[in-house]
């Protein structure tokens, strides 16, 4: 029985500890293997001095001591003042000498109230690091900074980095339940446990806003988009205090959803009309009534008129009125409302593409100040592969945030390797010309444009409370991604994935180079055998996971596949162009020019713009119909050579992970495979042709793929 002990809790600590690592996230701290490395760190880091006692100052140096005694296996000496040389000072702006401040002051110049220095001096000859900023949060953005550079092995000599954030609201979207379910989530229930708060504060909070944090993440949502009144109530609220509070040293807002219809559903008006004076009054109330419990508090973000969410057209307003009744609710206490312009109305089946820009575009410059228009970075709903959003760029006098989706609902949820800020640093890097060459998404979302003083960019989350957090290894590269583009949207997604890797799983260049690699490519493999040449919104209906393309007999015209492909005998594609519903026209010239063209139309979203005939030549050479086929193969093709390439690096990282995502890649293969067949098969239907060479053949019948019905898949929320 003894022994049976033994065994059994070697076995706990075993697995306990080798959890770990998922659940560490991109803090894995890993012990620096590179002794000459280890020796450069020691030598330069001889002891710590930490300046100010605030509660997130404590937090840093808590930080930096797990760091190296993680990474380096010792703490250096906690020096109270700085005698001797090769310390690392850690302070505010406020905190630090005067020798100090004078040798900073231009680089203090060069940043914002959120930005960092990270700067190798001398003060009376000895040698020292600082790190500071204008605050406290600042500093802890710096604090880990430097540790990402110890993570990644680069030199901690002659550094002189300035940085900040070119954007204000950097935030995550949850959209999470009350019930703890979360919409499009497929990494477990909600981390909030609404339920045992305000008393309990769950470990998993903390560790999220230091995860948060480190990437400059200084916003969340707790709240579903489709939202609950309850939130709004003093018995909810109190927990979102409680979450409030253990979020602030990490310089993390709260915000909520606010449901339109409240002042009815809570507060017992008969309206939520929002040019009725009892529900201006009831909002105004609330929004005091919130911010006299968490002072902080960001505001609210809004669904409304949208999927049949109230709003203030439901009283022949506009969402001019909505938007500023709120605005002006919360505007005496610095709040924000982030308002979505997601909307497509039942009542036009034109084109469900044109429809935000349509309603959204006139509206421009009649918005309050504090006052954000939400964008989704396409215009239909987060595809594998979208243009740009016709909105960015077309409201020079209002400002536009950006708004991704971490979460893969529609790429394979979270059993799909897909690398996401490939797909972020494209639309970022996107062209309006709104503003002639030059006018990029990434300069509409940071201000610099139209100078837009009001700024950001939203991630819905992909964050659950499975312990690696997302459900798939690879997918906290997402989160990971998404917060250091929100912080820098010029980055380059192969400089975000070669920090990730290097701080997740190992420095080896033998494991770097080549799982960068995959990591690069993997969205193109989903584009490829998902939704190839501009193909879109054919996914099965309701829990959108696998491949629905004959889905037509939905309740709305533009909730069904089949009106966004348009297969038939004459060809596949949605005409958005002057022959068609001329959305193009919704661009600038330049842009409008290069899509409306047949010609010029970039054949990765040819079928996006284009309805084209099944012989039609590509640029290749190949015909549509064989180039389809092709692309839909290469896709598989391509998470085979996935597999390959991670089989090959087991010997550099730990069996639990290295087990974890082999198994994911093989689903990933699997259902690759499922896309290719089912969709080629539909769309033979109507080509009547045969496959091209080098496509292989389906093993099941239109009819099987047909049949396969999934009504527990996850994410319905």
């Amino acid at each position: 029985m003894t022994s049976l002990r033994f065994v059994f809790l070697f076995l706990l600590i075993f697995f306990s500890a080798s959890a770990q690592k998922d659940y560490k996230l991109w803090m894995q701290y890993n012990t620096v293997a590179d002794s000459t490395v280890v020796l450069e760190y020691k030598n330069n880091l001889k002891g710590v001095v930490v300046l100010g006692n605030s509660e997130t100052i404590r937090i840093a140096e808590k930080e930096l001591k797990t760091g190296f005694l993680d990474m380096l296996g010792n703490i250096p000496e906690i020096k109270s003042d700085i005698k001797g040389e090769n310390n690392l000072i850690v302070g505010s702006q406020s905190n630090l000498n005067a020798e100090i401040k004078k040798e900073l002051r231009s680089d203090f110049d060069k940043i914002n109230n959120e930005g960092f220095i990270i700067k190798s001096i001398s003060l009376k000859n000895k040698r020292q690091i600082v790190i500071t900023g204008k605050n406290d949060v600042a500093v802890l953005y710096g604090v880990f900074h430097f540790l990402r550079i110890l993570q990644t092995n680069k030199s901690v000599k002659n550094l002189h980095i300035t940085d900040s954030p070119k954007t204000n609201i950097r935030i995550l979207n949850h959209w999470d339940n009350l019930d703890r379910t979360v919409e499009r989530g497929y990494a477990g229930f909600s981390l909030w446990n609404w339920q045992k708060l305000p008393d309990f504060i769950d470990q998993r909070y903390i560790d999220y806003a230091r995860a948060n944090a480190s990437i400059g993440i200084n916003g969340t949502v707790l709240t579903n988009v489709n939202a609950n009144a309850l939130i709004l109530t003093p018995q909810y609220l109190e927990k979102v205090e409680a979450l409030a509070n253990v979020f602030r040293p990490y310089g993390i807002k709260v915000y909520l959803t606010a449901r339109f219809s409240a002042p009815i559903e809570i507060g017992n008006l008969k309206t939520a009309d929002p040019k009725d004076p009892e529900v201006i009054n009831w909002w105004k109330n609330k929004s005091a009534e919130i911010y006299k419990r968490i002072p902080d508090f960001g505001g609210f973000l809004v669904k409304a008129n949208s999927e049949g969410q109230p709003g203030p057209q439901n009283y022949g307003r506009d969402h001019v009125d909505g938007a500023n009744m709120l605005a002006d609710a919360v505007a005496p206490f610095g709040g924000v409302i982030m308002w979505r312009a997601f909307v497509y109305s039942e009542h036009d089946a034109n084109d469900r593409a044109k429809q935000a820009y349509a309603e959204f575009q006139p509206y421009d410059g009649k918005f309050k100040e504090n006052v954000i228009v939400q964008v989704k970075n396409g215009a239909i709903d987060f595809q594998p592969r979208e243009p740009f959003h016709p909105l960015f760029g077309a409201m020079p006098k209002t400002p536009i945030m950006m708004e991704f989706q971490i979460t893969q609902e529609y790429l394979g949820f979270s059993t799909h390797l897909v690398f996401l800020p490939k797909l972020f640093q494209e639309v970022l890097e996107a062209d309006t010309y709104q503003k002639g060459k030059g006018s990029t998404v990434a300069k509409v979302v940071d201000g610099t444009l139209y100078q837009n003083k009001l700024t950001g960019i939203a991630g819905v989350a992909n964050i659950g409370n499975d312990l690696n957090w997302t459900g798939h290894p690879f997918a906290q590269a997402n989160w990971y991604g998404f917060g250091r583009l929100a912080w820098n949207p010029y980055l380059d997604s192969e400089t975000i994935a070669d920090e990730w890797l290097r701080s997740t799983f190992s420095n080896d260049e033998n494991f770097i180079k080549p799982v960068k690699k995959i990591m690069i490519e993997s969205r193109e493999a989903v584009v490829n055998y998902m939704t190839p040449l501009g193909l879109h919104h054919i996914m099965d209906t309701g829990h959108h996971y696998g491949p629905g393309p004959w889905v037509s007999n939905l309740s709305r015209p533009e909730w069904n596949p089949t009106y966004y492909h348009k297969a038939g005998k004459n060809g596949i594609g949605f005409d958005r162009s002057k022959t068609g519903t001329n959305a193009t026209a919704q661009y600038a010239t330049e842009v409008e020019k290069l899509f409306d063209n047949l010609e010029t139309c970039p054949e990765k979203d040819l079928l996006w713009f284009h309805h084209v005939s099944w012989d039609y030549k590509l640029k290749n050479g190949q015909t549509l119909w064989n180039g389809l086929a092709l692309k839909y193969q290469e896709g598989v093709n391509q998470v085979a050579t996935m597999q390959n390439v991670w089989n090959q690096a087991e010997k550099y990282i730990d069996s639990e992970r290295f087990n974890e995502v082999q198994m994911l890649l093989e689903i990933q293969h699997k259902e690759a495979k499922w896309w290719r067949d089912a969709c080629l098969l539909y769309f033979q239907q109507f080509s009547g042709k045969e496959l091209s060479a080098g496509v292989e053949k389906p093993t099941q019948t239109l009819d099987y793929f047909k049949s396969l019905k999934f009504p527990f898949a996850p994410g319905n929320g």
